[in-house]
């Protein structure tokens, strides 16, 4: 999708089941989809080696990114860990950026210098993947910080795994933005397993919304099998964060079909498990919900489908395409421009 599209209410459909536009379901369908499909010809490209290092898919979680885009507003910021191809996408970047950045090649979003777990594109205030565990938590309540300072109205969603909650940085976040009422939102993204562990097995807590409640923090769980549900919470973060109440400690429950990352055997876990979590996939889902209500028919949604696979592969003729960086440009933008604009009177 070029563009993110605003979420509206729709009068009740015939069947009674639907609350939003179909406009809105449209693009969830399709931004979903096309996550779902450049992440799959993603690891068919790394299964080819022409991607290399460490690669985490999304494949599954489609529904926290989508659900999030229409909720939010176009100067809001986004910042997440290193599952971070589908954020972009769902935000508009370009699908021909993302595949060049995991090909290493100049025409990337990063300049091929990050990769897969360094997407960044600041044309639509995506503030980066991160690969240190939690290390994007206290960037997230800073970007909110620099948000309040200049009194943009914007806020800040910041995405973490449920890894990342073991972090002392988690905790310090939380603490500071809680004290300051900053405007951020807190997103852990459950998808029950930290690379191969349970969380059962790592925290005493299982429920981990309720660790903001040591904050005094408003936290809930969500069903982010449910694109609806995403979008509901986000929306009611986000008008708390804008009226000056500060941040909201969501718990998105989700599942990811593939490995923690390409490399990942996955014998933590049984594949009854994985198919009992795909009569739950989001994307089809919102598929049936658009057959059911006669938003789109079959074929509409199969032109949509085509569109999608479409771009999925013009992203690829134009990495493979693409030239790599020039050696010369391995020391330029380590740092930031002197003057840079981060917080301003």
């Amino acid at each position: 999708m070029a563009t993110t599209t605003k979420a509206t209410k729709s009068e009740p459909s015939k069947t009674g089941k639907t609350e939003f536009s179909k406009e809105t379901y449209l693009f969830w369908f399709e931004s979903m989809l096309l996550m779902r499909r450049f992440e799959e010809k993603a690891g068919q490209l790394y299964g080819m080696q022409k991607i290399k290092g460490f690669c985490h898919l999304y494949i599954g979680q489609e529904a926290c990114a989508a659900g999030a885009a229409t909720a939010l507003t176009k100067g809001d910021k986004w910042i997440t860990a290193y599952r971070d191809h589908a954020h972009p996408l769902a935000l508009g970047t370009s699908p021909n950026a993302v595949m060049a950045e995991l090909y290493g090649k100049a025409t990337g979003c990063s300049k091929g210098k990050g990769g897969s777990m360094h997407i960044f594109d600041k044309a639509v205030n995506f503030m980066g993947g991160h690969g240190i565990v939690g290390g994007q938590v206290p960037l997230g309540a800073g970007i909110a910080l620099a948000e309040k300072y200049n009194k943009t109205g914007n806020v800040c969603i910041c995405y973490m795994g449920d890894g990342a909650v073991r972090q002392g940085a988690f905790h310090e976040a939380l603490n500071l933005a809680m004290l300051w009422k900053l405007p951020v939102i807190f997103v852990i993204e459950n998808n029950g397993y930290a690379m191969g562990t349970s969380v059962k097995r790592t925290s005493n807590v299982h429920e981990l919304y309720t660790l903001g409640e040591a904050y005094d923090m408003p936290s809930e769980p969500v069903d982010a099998m449910r694109v609806e549900d995403v979008h509901h919470a986000v929306a009611k973060a986000a008008i708390r964060a804008r009226t000056g109440d500060g941040p909201t400690l969501l718990e998105f429950r989700t599942y990811r079909y593939k490995g923690h990352s390409m490399s990942d055997p996955q014998k933590y876990r049984t594949k009854e498990e994985v198919e009992q979590y795909k009569q739950r996939d989001p994307i089809e889902v919102v598929r049936k919900t658009i057959l059911a209500n006669k938003m789109a028919n079959e074929k509409e949604l199969e032109e949509i489908e085509a569109r999608v696979n479409a771009q999925v592969e013009e992203s690829v003729r134009f990495a493979e395409e693409s030239e790599f960086p020039d050696p010369a440009e391995a020391l330029t933008d380590i740092y930031a421009e002197p003057g840079y604009p981060f917080i301003t009177d």
